[in-house]
């Protein structure tokens, strides 16, 4: 199962509107990887979502103990990324990815789900979720949630200006 994508546009606050029209759901802002994105929420029972980013956008792998971020710039990475589900324990994820030579660590998005976050062939971010983060995420990846926290401006979502 996929619980989201990412893709990037030139008016992501027009393409999540319409992906969110076509889904049943609604679009919100998106503000924790890059300014100016958007995502397209599927109201469904997954809350299935569309991460809609700037034209431009990759997604960079951050040093240490830290999330990733989308920074303009470099030409072999993209921002396009997504989530799935495993019937793995942690250590079979990391495992996999040592032996592919794939970079893989432990992330808390928000506070709120953890992942597996790994990286494909070293430049193409998955996130990975075992059973836990799985619950984890449909806990806390509901449309309420969200809105409740744009509404109150958390700050453990914003990047920097």
């Amino acid at each position: 199962m996929i619980f989201h994508v990412s893709i990037d546009a030139r008016d992501p606050q027009r393409v999540a509107t319409v992906l969110a029209e076509l889904l049943g759901g609604k679009a919100t802002p998106f503000p924790p990887v890059a300014q100016g994105s958007w995502v397209a929420h599927a109201g469904d029972d997954r809350n299935t979502l569309v991460e809609v980013y700037p034209r431009g956008t990759e997604l960079v792998e951050a040093q240490g103990d830290a999330d990733a971020v989308g920074v303009p710039g470099y030409d072999r990475l993209s921002s396009t990324h997504f989530a799935m589900a495993t019937k793995l324990d942690q250590a079979g994820v990391f495992t996999i990815a040592m032996r592919e030579g794939w970079p893989a660590k432990y992330r808390k998005r928000g506070g709120a789900f953890g992942v597996i976050e790994m990286w494909i062939e070293g430049d193409r971010m998955l996130e990975v979720l075992t059973d836990e983060m799985q619950a984890e995420y449909l806990s806390a990846m509901t449309l309420a949630n969200w809105e409740d926290m744009l509404a109150h401006g958390d700050e453990r979502h914003r990047i920097p200006a």
